[in-house]
This record gives C-alpha cells, structure tokens and sequence, in this order.
C-alpha cells in the first residue's frame, strides 16, 4: 500500500510542476502580447495576426548570477498594410529584456 501512496504523491508532484511551467508560459505569451501591442502603437504601425509566435529558449544568468530562462518571441507588423516585417521580443523570466523592429517593412 505504502508503494501506491508514493506512487501517487510523486505523479501529483510531477502534475503540479508540469501545471506550473504551463501556467508560466501562458504568463509569460500574455506579457510578451501585451509588449508586441503596445511597440506597434507606440511606432504606429499596425500589429498583424493579433498575437506573437514563439520562437525559442535559452537559460541565461541575471545580474546576480541567478539562471533565468529567456523566451524569444516574434511578430508581424506592416505600416502600409501590404508588406510584412517581423519584430521580437525577449523576456528574461517575468521581465522584458528587448524589444524590436525591423527597419522598413517596404
């Protein structure tokens, strides 16, 4: 009995840290959608698809030397409503670390 308990404490565990890490990627999509919104406002173009694609991850050190992990995500944007250019975005944990655009979508 005492080997189905464990059993059952660690896939909880394992649930849990897997709910977690999704919830932190959902988070971290929102934040990178709000950015990506407000760069394309504050640059007046207009921000394409109405969200950001993932692009990758990467563990970094922060100033303290503490690991972070960093997602990288794109989007499009056009300021003449014909021609695409892609923009990024990092965040470095729960912070933006930058922001970008192409020069000329044309």
């Amino acid at each position: 009995m005492s080997n189905d308990l464990l059993l059952f404490v660690l896939g909880a565990g394992i649930l849990c840290v897997a709910y977690k890490v999704w919830q932190s990627a959902l988070d971290a999509r929102e934040a990178a959608n709000r950015v990506a919104k407000e760069t394309c406002s504050r640059a007046v173009v207009q921000f394409l698809d109405g969200t950001v694609a993932f692009a990758g991850f990467r563990w970094s050190r922060d100033s303290r030397g503490k690991r972070r992990l960093k997602r990288t995500y794109t989007f499009d944007y056009t300021n003449d409503g014909f021609e695409r250019a892609q923009g990024f975005i990092v965040l470095a944990g729960g912070r933006l670390e930058a922001v970008g655009l192409a020069g000329n979508p044309s």
